[in-house]
């Protein structure tokens, strides 16, 4: 785990870091939280689709590049003119951290506090299993911890 997140954070600190910082300027978030999602979501990947399906193998959504923007975001971000097909988050490796960032922004809303157990809604949702949501924060946190390390 140490290798990986030096590894991952030498790319960020590279050609992609002033994603992470202009996105965390911009929704007020800690930059290296953004960079935790992203290894945790797609291992800093932009090219990455992932496939959700129910228990029946159902289709129920698709995420998309380094954030894992899931498709249930797309109406509205079509609405607000941020993108017009999924293509473009996987294009464009910042406007995938800006979105992610303004989803994370507003799940702290919705949730009501910027605490480690609403991080966990980015995945779960708001309203999503408690259990899963203190899953995903863990994750996360540990991830966090050793980046927080790594950059000093």
């Amino acid at each position: 785990m140490r290798a990986l997140a030096g590894l991952l954070l030498l790319w960020a600190t590279g050609t992609h870091a002033f994603c992470f910082q202009a996105a965390a300027e911009r929704y007020r978030l800690d930059p290296l939280l953004l960079e935790s999602l992203a290894i945790h979501e797609s291992h800093m990947n932009p090219a990455a689709i992932n496939t959700n399906r129910n228990r029946a193998g159902q289709v129920t959504s698709t995420d998309y590049g380094v954030m894992q923007i899931n498709s249930q975001h797309l109406p509205e971000l079509r609405r607000l003119g941020l993108v017009s097909s999924p293509r473009e988050l996987l294009s464009d490796s910042c406007l995938n951290v800006q979105v992610g960032a303004w989803i994370l922004a507003r799940t702290f809303r919705l949730c009501g506090a910027v605490s480690w157990d609403c991080l966990g809604a980015y995945n779960a949702g708001v309203r999503g299993d408690i259990e899963r949501r203190r899953h995903y924060s863990r994750d996360i946190y540990r991830i966090y911890t050793q980046l927080r390390k790594t950059s000093r």
